[in-house]
């Protein structure tokens, strides 16, 4: 007769593997990885030394996109391609560390979006360096005390960030790459949620986020902040407070988040610009960012769009500015899906310099193939 309560078979593959076995494997792949990450950043090691040597700039964004797209072409899964992506940029990250220790400059102060998108693009082994003000990232940038800034370009739903467009005028920076966050709103108190009396956050953000707070807290007090990592260390010791702002700011003031993901339109990202001394190369997949101003006559922006036109080169972005040098005059950026270096976005740029009184191109760069996270 047969056992009727048999031991089971640890060599059998029928029934779930012994959880210390699984471990062991785990253990010895990390004892692999760990081996593999170290030969890759001896290699690095002597990458940066070929670097200085020749002058190249450590950080090259058509390369860090090559790597991406070759790493996310040879994931075979289970792991997404987001979670491969992240960590080959961390990875990346300690690499700029091996080569030359980088310094980063962005609109602070921490906690804020644009904190996040510098730690998601450049990862944490970088100096990120909280400048105060767009104005002062491009200052420290183009005065080269900084090696990169990051600033923030357009909102999906706010438009153009004036302060950058302005910064252009007056600085003398290259536009070197790009990357899309997507602003998600965090509810942060360090209360109970039925305790909440007052919100602090952003203007802009209780906009955002109207909807959400009209149907959750109708009697809150809202009561607006200069930022919303401001607003985050305000509620951090109050009782009875809270603030609406990113989670990275509540890590660094110690304000717990009670709910995510409460602005009204989830679709909402902005646009960064890495700024620096550099041209970036062709990647295949770019863009080319313009300044320029139109010639006083009449239909002169219409003949600067037609040569974009007739040359069939998309337009992805357009915004104006007051040239701050004549009352109704007005400076004109737009995006053009080309390198510059590309014949026809060459030809069609001195095309377009004919109709302009000045035409500064402000930068070619990879153009940001997903949103970070």
């Amino acid at each position: 007769m047969p056992d009727p309560d048999p031991s089971p078979d640890p060599s059998s593959t029928d029934g779930p593997a012994d959880l210390d076995s699984l471990r062991r494997r785990i253990d010895e792949a990390d004892r692999k990885l760990v081996a593999l990450l170290s030969e890759r950043a001896r290699i690095v090691s002597e990458i940066g030394r070929s670097k200085r040597a020749s002058g190249s700039p450590i950080y090259a964004p058509h390369r860090e996109r090559e790597v991406l797209a070759k790493v996310l072409a040879d994931n075979p899964g289970p792991l997404p391609d987001r979670t491969l992506e992240a960590i080959y940029r961390e990875l990346m990250s300690g690499s700029f560390m091996l080569e030359m220790p980088i310094r980063v400059g962005y609109l602070g102060p921490p906690g804020s979006f644009s904190h996040v998108a510098a730690a998601r693009h450049f990862g944490s082994s970088v100096e990120l360096d909280d400048l105060h003000a767009i104005e002062h990232v491009f200052e420290e940038v183009a005065a080269k005390r900084c090696h990169y800034g990051l600033v923030p370009y357009e909102n999906s739903i706010g438009g153009g960030i004036t302060d950058t467009l302005d910064a252009f005028r007056q600085q003398e920076v290259t536009i070197y790459a790009e990357a899309l966050i997507q602003i998600q709103q965090t509810l942060l108190a360090n209360c109970a949620p039925g305790e909440i009396e007052r919100v602090y956050s952003k203007p802009q953000v209780f906009q955002q986020c109207r909807r959400w707070l009209s149907n959750h807290y109708p009697e809150a007090e809202l009561i607006p902040m200069v930022s919303s990592s401001k607003a985050v260390e305000r509620a951090a010791g109050e009782p009875g407070a809270a603030a609406i702002g990113s989670i990275l700011a509540g890590e660094i003031y110690g304000v717990n988040p009670l709910f995510e993901h409460i602005e009204d339109k989830p679709n909402n990202i902005t646009r960064f610009l890495i700024i620096g001394q550099q041209a970036a190369e062709m990647t295949g997949d770019d863009k080319t960012t313009l300044m320029f101003v139109t010639a006083h006559k009449p239909g002169a922006l219409v003949d600067v769009l037609g040569v974009f036109r007739d040359a069939e080169i998309n337009l992805s972005h357009i915004d104006k500015r007051p040239s701050g040098e004549t009352n109704w005059q007005y400076t004109f950026f737009i995006d053009c899906d080309r390198h510059r270096r590309d014949p026809a976005m060459t030809k069609a740029i001195e095309g377009a310099g004919s109709h302009c009184v000045s035409l500064k191109v402000l930068g070619s760069y990879p153009r940001a193939e997903r949103i970070l996270s």
